[in-house]
């Protein structure tokens, strides 16, 4: 774990930005595997998932934080605290901003609540590049160039990226440095990311794409499933609990299998019904969904067991949060 040269570099970085700004999605990408799930229901994350990308020259580890939002509840003022605790130990800020939608009045209050952590580095990264033509994404460039006028920063870096597919695209033409459209994008982001780390020795053995216990990465991968296509009321509604992980007795070696036990919280008994699904058919596809993506990350096949239970409004009693892990 010692460093390879005098030049390695190592340190944090973390992505901020609204919900639904593609933070976990540009995670997964620079890591190269599913660490951090996505959804495209804003709020989906809970937890700062580190994903670990490993390069010659540094090792970059990656803190991907709930969206900073209005909180409504108890559990979304424990978020953004969260969010609030982990800007203030990282080396790099990286603040997403999607290209097809217009710096907003969410927008303008994380930058003013980055704008006050003087030391640290921030770098604007431009979001969803491939849904908006070059005259948007130009439009957009200049607006987040002006947005750390206003609030007396200047950016390290503005990045456009588009994480679906790596198509490339570059730099902003206002930064310094230059452009060029050679790179794909997210190993540029790696690559201007590490330059504003500190130099140091590794963090994490080689190999290593997160510290996220096993049990809460299967517990996302449940809870990813289980918001695929559901209403607008759920996600906010639906936490999972892995109660037990233990390898099937009695199993030949060439031939193990992980049982996994597995809760599904919401909080109305009207919910219960979206989540099963007629005949259970919902619930049926949640599990068959996560065993793929579970079985992919641990490497062994596995059984999952899912139960849906209600948690009548744990989102803003105290007692049941602890529960449920926040």
């Amino acid at each position: 774990m010692n460093a390879p040269s005098s030049s390695y570099r190592s340190g944090f970085a973390c992505f901020v930005g609204r919900p639904n700004a593609g933070k976990s999605t540009l995670t997964n990408a620079l890591v190269g595997t599913k660490v951090a799930i996505t959804s495209d229901r804003p709020q989906t994350t809970r937890h700062t998932v580190r994903g670990i990308v490993h390069r010659p020259d540094a090792q970059l580890v990656l803190v991907d934080t709930p969206g900073l939002h209005k909180p409504r509840t108890l559990l979304g003022e424990r978020l953004n605290d969260l969010v609030r605790t982990t800007w203030a130990e990282v080396d790099v800020i990286g603040f997403c901003l999607p290209a097809d939608q217009k710096i907003g009045p969410g927008d303008k209050f994380i930058a003013k609540e980055i704008a006050g952590i003087k030391k640290t580095p921030k770098v604007a990264i431009v979001t969803k590049t491939d849904l908006v033509d070059s005259k948007r994404l130009a439009e957009q460039l200049i607006a987040i160039q002006q947005l750390g006028v206003e609030l007396g920063f200047e950016w390290a870096e503005i990045i456009p990226v588009s994480a679906v597919g790596d198509q490339a695209v570059g730099r902003s033409p206002s930064n310094k440095g230059g452009g060029g459209r050679g790179a794909g994008q997210v190993e540029l982001v790696a690559d201007l990311l590490t330059k504003l780390l500190p130099e140091g020795d590794q963090l994490y053995p080689e190999g290593d794409l997160t510290d996220e216990p096993e049990q809460i990465m299967v517990a996302e991968l449940i809870r990813e499933a289980a918001l695929e296509g559901v209403r607008d009321e759920l996600p906010h509604s639906l936490a999972v609990v892995v109660e037990e992980m233990l390898p099937r007795e009695g199993r030949p070696a060439d031939r193990p299998l992980l049982d996994i036990h597995a809760n599904v919280y919401i909080e109305r008994q009207s919910q219960k019904a979206i989540v099963i699904g007629a005949k259970g058919s919902r619930l049926k596809h949640v599990g068959t969904t996560a065993r793929k993506h579970i079985e992919a990350l641990l490497g062994t096949p596995v059984y999952l067991d899912l139960h849906v239970k209600v948690a009548k409004d744990w989102q803003r009693d105290p007692k049941q949060l602890r529960k449920l892990g926040f």
